[in-house]
C-alpha cells in the first residue's frame, strides 16, 4: 500500500519548445498529470544555456501508470564520473510496464551535462577564466542565480521536479580516484525516509541529517522524503552494486503500490550495517599508498588501516583506525598527496561498530 501522499499539481503544465532531438521531444516544464496514463513518454528536458547560447538538454523518461498513484523520482548523473547511478536507473526503466503499474516514475538521467560529457565530478564553466562547480551542492537552485549550475539545478527543480514528485532516490557513487561501499545517506529520524532506506538491500547505511546545497536535503527540506545512494566507484559500472540497488528500487516501487509484486531482499535481509559517524582518515604526507584493510573489512581501535612509502620505498606515514566500526570508502589511487582521504570507517557513536 502507497505510504506517501499523492500530490499532483494540476497547474504545472508539460510545455513543449517545438523542437525534437534525436525524434525525443524536447520540453521546458513537465506537468505529469496531462501524460498519457498507461505510456512510457521520452523528453529532453531543456536546461541552462552554454556561453553560445545553446543550451544543455537533460534525458527524462517518464513511465505513467494505467491508474493512479504516487511518482517517484530517480535522479542520476549530478556527478558526471558517477556513471553507475544512470545504469541502475536504465535497468529499473526497462523492467516497468506503464500497462500494469499505478502511478508514476520520472527518471532523470545525467543531471550535470557538460561534467558528465567529460566523465568528470564537477560543472565545468568559463567563468573567471575557468571555474569547476559541485552541482550537489547548489540545490534547489536558482534560476537568477550566479552561476550556470545555480540556474540549471533551478530550472530542473522548479520545472521538473518539485511539483511532480513524492519521493525520491538520488544515484551517486564516490568520485573518481576511490571506492565505496552500496552506501546510504538518510535522515532516519523521519519515518518516511527510515522506510525507504529499509527497504534497500544495501551494504551500509548512514543515518545522517544531511548538507546544505545536496539535492537530498533540499527535497527533505521541502517535505519530501528522499535519500542519497552510493554505488561503489566512480567512471564504471560496478555491477553487483547496481543490482543491489535495482533491486532495492523495484522494492521502492512495489512498497508504494506502483508495481505488483513481492519485495526482493531488503536490509534486514542483507545484515545492513547502520551507523551515524564517518571516521574520515586523510594522508598527512605525500607517498605512495599501501592499504592494509578493503571495503566492508571491521576494524578496532588502533588497527593499522594503511602506510605510505617515498620513492626510496622508506615509510614516511602509517594510519591507524580510532573507533571501531566498518570501512565504508578508501582510496584506489596509488600517489596520495597530503590531505587525500585514505580510508572512511562508518561507526556509531553509541558504540555499535
Amino acid at each position: 500500500m502507497a505510504t506517501i501522499p499523492i500530490s499532483p499539481d494540476s497547474t504545472h503544465k508539460t510545455l513543449y519548445t517545438g523542437d525534437t532531438l534525436q525524434s525525443v521531444p524536447v520540453i521546458s516544464q513537465l506537468g505529469v498529470h496531462d501524460l498519457e496514463p498507461g505510456q512510457t513518454h521520452r523528453f529532453f528536458f531543456q536546461g541552462v544555456q552554454m556561453g553560445t547560447g545553446q543550451h544543455w538538454y537533460v534525458p527524462v523518461v517518464v513511465v505513467k501508470g494505467s491508474r493512479s498513484g504516487p511518482c517517484i523520482g530517480l535522479i542520476a548523473g549530478i556527478h558526471g564520473d558517477e556513471v553507475s547511478g544512470i545504469n541502475a536507473v536504465q535497468q529499473v526503466i526497462a523492467q516497468l510496464d506503464p500497462q500494469a503499474m499505478a502511478g508514476t516514475v520520472i527518471a532523470v538521467l545525467g543531471v550535470s551535462r557538460p561534467a558528465l560529457e567529460y566523465t568528470q565530478s564537477f560543472w565545468p564553466s568559463a567563468q573567471q577564466g575557468g571555474l569547476a562547480f559541485d552541482m550537489n551542492r547548489v540545490w534547489p537552485g536558482d534560476e537568477a542565480g550566479d552561476s550556470a549550475p545555480a540556474r540549471h539545478a533551478g530550472l530542473l527543480w522548479n520545472r521538473l521536479l518539485i511539483h511532480n514528485v513524492d519521493a525520491v532516490l538520488d544515484y551517486h557513487t564516490i568520485t573518481t580516484g576511490s571506492a565505496f561501499t552500496m552506501f546510504c545517506f538518510a535522515d532516519l529520524r523521519q519515518p518516511a525516509i527510515r522506510q525507504l532506506a529499509e527497504l534497500l538491500p544495501l551494504e551500509q547505511i548512514k543515518d545522517d541529517p544531511g548538507l546544505n546545497g545536496t539535492l537530498e536535503t533540499a527535497f527533505v527540506a521541502a517535505g519530501i522524503p528522499a535519500l542519497t545512494l552510493e554505488i561503489g566507484e566512480g567512471r564504471r559500472f560496478e555491477l553487483p552494486k547496481i543490482a543491489l540497488a535495482v533491486e532495492g528500487s523495484l522494492n521502492v516501487l512495489k512498497h508504494h503500490g506502483i508495481l505488483p509484486g513481492p519485495l526482493g531482499r531488503t536490509a534486514a535481509d542483507v545484515g545492513t550495517v547502520f551507523g551515524d559517524e564517518l571516521e574520515t582518515i586523510r594522508a598527512t604526507a605525500g607517498g605512495f599508498l599501501e592499504l592494509r584493510v578493503d571495503l566492508r573489512d571491521r576494524v578496532i581501535p588502533g588497527q593499522p588501516v594503511a602506510i605510505q612509502r617515498n620513492a626510496f620505498g622508506d615509510v614516511v606515514a602509517e594510519y591507524q583506525a580510532s573507533v571501531a566500526g566498518a570501512i565504508a570508502a578508501v582510496a584506489r589511487d596509488a600517489l596520495c598527496e597530503p590531505g587525500t582521504r585514505i580510508v572512511q570507517i562508518l561507526y556509531s557513536k553509541g558504540g555499535r561498530g
